[in-house]
């Protein structure tokens, strides 16, 4: 046999063969598998109700808890929603539902360390910079409208930090909207949304609420105005001196 033959064998035998092993995956991997792929197919569609655990035990050949480990996996990864006393249904996908997914991830990596939280920061200042210029190009009446109320409603919330900061992610949400692209209203959501516990502590001895409401107005001036250039440099200058209060938990 020649030296390359035996080097083969060498590794066949020796360390080289654990790379290869079959690895036998849990049942209800395979069950999970088989249910994503049945939504995939479309034999499963949103709204319908997911099949009764003895059917999917009849079906795939299975026990009961391999299919109740797959059913709360698909409930986990929001392909479902289970609900007591009723039949699981399929959820709608949508961009929303594929960002809520990394929220827990997200915040991990927010916590774990400062330069996590300022890339964020620069993100979402590149993004939502892009957002209003989009605004106010396709800006509506109707979207100027609810725009102002939002900023009316947040005037009313002071004193009240934690919904004060909810009705800020409102207004920010709704410029993303109007893009009328829903990757870019679901991003906005997220990116809002993982700040939030940075947020809240901050502003309530922050005593700039008043300055965010005219910062607010001033960006919907600029919007109603068509004046583009005027409302990206007011969103700029919004979130550089807002975001000053997103700091890294200690």
């Amino acid at each position: 046999m020649k030296g390359s033959d035996w080097r083969v064998m060498e590794n066949w035998n020796g360390t080289g063969a654990g790379d290869d092993k079959i690895v036998r995956r849990k049942l209800s991997d395979q069950v999970f598998d088989r249910l994503r792929e049945m939504i995939v197919r479309g034999e499963l569609a949103p709204g319908d109700p997911m099949p009764s655990e003895r059917e999917l035990m009849q079906r795939f050949g299975v026990g009961r808890p391999a299919v109740r480990e797959a059913m709360q996996t698909m409930h986990t990864q929001g392909l479902i929603s289970i609900s007591q006393g009723e039949r699981s249904r399929v959820s709608e996908l949508s961009a929303d539902l594929a960002f809520r997914q990394m929220d827990m991830v997200a915040r991990m990596l927010l916590s774990a360390s400062s330069d996590n939280l300022e890339h964020l920061k620069e993100a979402r200042r590149l993004f939502e910079v892009g957002m209003v210029r989009i605004a106010t190009e396709k800006a509506s009446p109707e979207d100027l409208s609810e725009l102002k109320q939002l900023v009316i409603d947040q005037n009313d919330l002071l004193g009240n930090p934690s919904d004060f900061i909810k009705a800020d992610i409102a207004f920010h949400s709704k410029i993303a909207s109007i893009s009328g692209n829903p990757i870019f209203a679901a991003v906005s959501d997220a990116m809002l949304n993982w700040l939030f516990n940075y947020h809240t502590d901050l502003l309530i001895w922050s005593g700039r609420e008043k300055v965010t409401l005219a910062e607010h107005s001033k960006i919907i001036e600029c919007i109603e105005g068509g004046v583009a250039e005027e409302a990206e440099s007011a969103m700029r200058s919004h979130l550089n001196r807002s975001q000053d209060l997103y700091r890294h938990h200690v």
